[in-house]
């Protein structure tokens, strides 16, 4: 039996690491083979999907870390967050889409579990 989880992420991509460990996490549960993960991207946290990200060596990469949950989950931004902060659909990883609250709601009750960071 499948058992899913819908990650809701709220704070931006850098600067403290409540997006670094809910994409953590997010990533070692869709690596295994029982668990549907879907993420979605709220407020700031919508810079999580932004592509071309560059860090510091040594440092982590939130784009490289949502790819592992896109490769096997689904990732949604709320359109209007992306607007609020100029964020274009063609500037977003491959796998992540712009999305509504209604999905969210939808996927919400879908989900099993569901963890807000």
């Amino acid at each position: 039996m499948t058992s899913s989880t819908l990650f809701i992420l709220n704070d931006a991509p850098y600067g403290n690491e409540r997006a670094y460990n809910g994409l953590r996490l997010a990533g070692a549960l869709a690596a295994k083979e029982d668990q549907s993960v879907r993420l979605f991207l709220m407020a700031d946290a919508v810079g999580c999907a932004k592509s071309g990200q560059k860090v510091p060596e040594g440092y982590y990469n939130v784009q490289i870390m949502l790819g592992k949950v896109t490769r096997k989950g689904e990732v949604g931004l709320c359109g209007t967050c992306m607007d609020a902060r100029g964020l274009r659909d063609e500037e977003l990883i491959d796998g992540a889409r712009r999305g509504t609250l209604t999905q969210l709601a939808d996927w919400t009750a879908e989900a099993d579990k569901v963890l807000v960071f």
